[in-house]
C-alpha cells in the first residue's frame, strides 16, 4: 500500500512538473510580439541590433578562418565593416527622431525571425559553412527591410529603409565580387591546400590509424580462433566480437587523446568517429569470409582479403601521406605477415 501511495505521488509529480514546464514554454512564445505590432521605434532598434549582431558574426567569421582561409577571412572583415556602416546611419536615425534610449528588442522577441545555428562558435569552422550563413543572413536582412520600410509612416526613415533593402539585396553581389577580389588564383590555391591539410588532419590521418589497427591487430584473434577451432563460426564471432571491441576503444583513445583546440585537428567526436568506423571496418573484412561454412575455403578468402586490405591501406599512405609506395607497402605488409604469423602459431599450437 505503500508502495503504491509512494508510485501515484510521483506520478503527480511528474505531471505537475511538466505542466509547468509546457505553461512556460507557451509563456514564452506568447510573449513573442507579431511584427505587425511593431512600433517604429522598436523597428529601428531591431534594426540596429540585427546589424551589431550580423557584425560580429561576420568578425567571428573572420577570426575564426584567418589562419587557414586569410582571403576569405578578408572578405568577412570587410563585410563586418559595411554592416558597422549600416548600424551608423540607422543609429543616427533613431537619434533623430527618438532620442538616445534605444528599446532592448532582439529579433529573437519577434515572430517569423528565422532560428540560427550558432555555426560561428563552431572550431575549427568550415569555410563552406560561414559562406552560407553568410549568404542565409543578407537574405534574411534584406527581406525584413522591405516589410520594415512597408509598415513605417516617416518619410526619411522609410527612405532610409528601403535603401539598406537595395544594398542587402546586393550584398549577393558585393559577396561575389569581395571574392573576386580577395580570392586571386594563388590565393585559391593557397586554400584549397590548407583545405586538403585540414581534411588529412581531421579525416585521413584518423582513418588510415583505424584501418590499420582494425586491419592488423584483430589478425591474431581471428586466425588464431580459426586455426585452434578449425570451425568458421567459431572464427567468424571470436572476428567480429574484436572488430568492434576495437572500433569502440579506437575510438574513445582518439576521441579523448585530443580536443583539436590547439593542434587544429577538428572535433573529438568527429575524430573518434571516423577511427572506430575505419578500425570495425578493418577488421570486420576479414571476417565477413568465415560465414562460409567451408573452413578451408573461408580462410583462403580471408587470406586474400587481408591482401587487398593491406594494399589499400599502403596505397593510401603513399596517396595522402606522402610515403614511397614501395616503402609504405613493406612497412604494412611486414607487420600484418608477423600478427598473422602469431594467430596461426598459436592457433596451431
Amino acid at each position: 500500500m505503500h508502495a503504491s501511495g509512494s508510485s501515484l505521488q510521483d506520478d503527480l509529480s511528474g505531471r505537475i512538473v511538466r505542466f509547468f514546464f509546457l505553461n512556460e514554454v507557451k509563456g514564452r512564445r506568447s510573449m513573442l510580439k507579431k511584427f505587425k505590432d511593431l512600433t517604429e521605434k522598436e523597428i529601428l532598434a531591431i534594426a540596429i541590433g540585427a546589424e551589431e549582431e550580423d557584425g560580429r558574426i561576420y568578425g567571428e567569421f573572420a577570426d575564426a578562418l584567418r589562419d587557414e582561409y586569410p582571403s576569405t577571412a578578408q572578405m568577412f572583415e570587410e563585410m563586418r565593416e559595411e554592416e558597422a556602416v549600416h548600424r551608423d546611419r540607422l543609429i543616427a536615425m533613431f537619434r533623430q527622431r527618438f532620442g538616445e534610449h534605444i528599446p532592448l528588442i532582439r529579433r529573437e522577441n519577434v515572430k517569423g525571425f528565422l532560428q540560427r545555428r550558432p555555426v560561428w562558435l563552431v572550431r575549427p569552422l568550415g569555410v563552406k559553412v560561414a559562406r552560407k550563413q553568410a549568404e542565409l543572413m543578407e537574405l534574411e536582412a534584406q527581406r525584413f527591410y522591405h516589410k520594415a520600410a512597408s509598415r513605417t509612416a516617416d518619410a526619411s526613415t522609410r527612405e532610409l529603409l528601403n535603401q539598406l533593402a537595395d544594398e542587402e539585396r546586393k550584398h549577393t553581389q558585393t559577396a561575389g565580387e569581395l571574392e573576386e577580389k580577395h580570392l586571386t588564383a594563388s590565393a585559391k590555391e593557397a586554400e584549397e591546400a590548407s583545405h586538403k591539410k585540414l581534411f588529412l588532419l581531421q579525416v585521413v590521418q584518423p582513418g588510415l590509424a583505424g584501418l590499420m589497427d582494425g586491419s592488423v591487430s584483430t589478425l591474431a584473434p581471428l586466425f588464431a580462433a580459426a586455426f585452434a577451432s578449425q570451425k568458421s563460426s567459431e572464427a567468424f564471432l571470436v572476428g567480429l566480437a574484436a572488430s568492434i571491441g576495437a572500433g569502440i576503444s579506437m575510438a574513445f583513445s582518439e576521441g579523448l587523446s585530443d580536443d583539436g583546440s590547439l593542434t587544429g585537428r577538428g572535433s573529438p567526436w568527429l575524430r573518434g568517429g571516423v577511427t572506430g568506423l575505419m578500425t570495425t571496418a578493418g577488421g570486420i573484412g576479414h571476417t565477413m569470409p568465415f560465414l562460409i561454412r567451408n573452413f578451408h575455403a573461408a580462410t583462403l578468402v580471408a587470406v586474400i582479403v587481408v591482401a587487398i586490405e593491406l594494399g589499400i591501406i599502403s596505397y593510401v599512405r603513399h596517396r595522402y601521406m606522402d610515403t614511397p609506395f614501395l616503402q609504405a607497402a613493406f612497412q604494412v605488409i611486414v607487420g600484418g605477415l608477423l600478427v598473422f604469423l602469431t594467430g596461426w602459431l598459436i592457433g596451431s599450437a
